[in-house]
């Protein structure tokens, strides 16, 4: 098995917060008065200076994630693939779009997705913004152009004059994206029992839990990718996913053209992990016992397996100690559970 792919890749690795930072100097600043303040154990939302959070382009956003009629049939929204009853993904192994199409990949939570560097699991797209008006258009997912969209919005009274409000033009497909991208730092997760924890409350973790923690970040090695206040280093791992599979999906690959990415898909937040199943990103475990157990062994191996992934021996009561960890500990009793919003006419 040739490692040089894999090395290459591996060499520019960076850490949560040091990707952040690339990430921001290039095209963003982070507001001096962020609109409140981060949740225990995480760091302020990362605001992009050409789109700053307001009350208004917060609910305006918020009314387009849960609208259908940004969609060819009306009937398919950004909260149908991302409830928040489902963790905000779907409790689904495949996202599914008008007509009943199937994608390949799971719907990924937007959970946190406000401190990604980069969106969707093969980081096609660099900002919130960018991801905001792909499904609109993409033909298995709302199956519309963006030009229909705007004219669809701008014969609705309640979405222009707010449009005007907010951004002083018509509904523009600009809007459109600024608007869902700034809903969406809103959907935040924190304040988690590990996070209290960690801050000193020693009764905040059942001592499962607390035993699941020390095997998380021990010889369990689940830390060296799920790293960073997020649990994601912001990286992309062939974590041995569906590589057994003829025509098996190439992930970052696609987009970066290198071939130590081969496989590879973005690692993601753990944060309410017990609430967004199924997982990978193919959806094909329906656990998180499942998910423990592929790893352990280490995955299906294959040419391009990250160096982080091999076999690791733990017993039984271990393994429930580290499901417990995950999901008692990364579970926030201030749980983002929004309600659909009354929608413009």
């Amino acid at each position: 098995m040739s490692l040089s792919p894999r090395s290459s890749r591996r060499a520019v690795r960076l850490p949560f917060v040091a990707l952040i930072g690339l990430s921001l100097a290039a095209s963003v600043t982070i507001s001096a008065d962020p609109p409140t303040k981060p949740p225990l154990g995480l760091p302020s939302v990362p605001v992009p200076s050409d789109n700053p959070m307001t009350a208004e382009k917060i609910s305006l956003g918020k009314q387009l994630f849960f609208d259908g009629r940004l969609s060819l049939d009306t009937k398919v929204s950004c909260a149908s693939c991302h409830d928040p009853a489902k963790g905000y993904s779907n409790g689904e192994q495949f996202a599914t779009g008008v007509g009943g199409k199937k994608g390949g990949r799971s719907a990924p939570t937007v959970i946190n997705s406000a401190y990604a560097t980069l969106q969707f699991w093969d980081g096609r797209a660099k900002t919130l913004e960018d991801q905001a008006l792909g499904p609109i258009q993409n033909p298995i997912e709302m199956t519309m152009k963006l030009e229909d969209v705007v004219k669809r919005l701008n014969a609705i009274e309640g979405y222009k004059t707010q449009f005007k409000k907010v951004f002083g033009t018509d509904v523009t497909s600009e809007g459109i994206a600024k608007a869902i991208a700034a809903y969406e730092r809103t959907v935040i997760s924190g304040n988690a029992p590990y996070d209290k924890f960690k801050a000193g409350d020693t009764k905040a973790l059942s001592e499962s839990a607390q035993r699941g923690q020390k095997l998380f970040f021990g010889k369990a090695h689940c830390s060296a990718c799920h790293a960073g206040p997020n649990f994601s280093d912001n990286s992309f791992h062939n974590v041995g996913v569906g590589m057994d599979k003829k025509d098996f999906d190439k992930g970052r690959a696609d987009i970066s053209k290198l071939s130590g990415d081969t496989g590879a898909f973005k690692t993601p937040t753990l944060r309410e992990i017990a609430k967004s199943g199924p997982y990978f990103h193919d959806g094909s475990a329906k656990t998180l016992e499942e998910v423990v157990e592929h790893y352990l062994k280490g995955g299906i191996l294959n040419e391009w397996l990250d160096e982080e992934i091999f076999n690791i021996k733990i017993a039984p009561t271990e393994k429930a100690d580290l499901v417990k960890f995950m999901t008692e500990g990364l579970s926030s009793p201030d749980y983002p559970d929004h309600k659909a919003p009354e929608l413009p006419k």
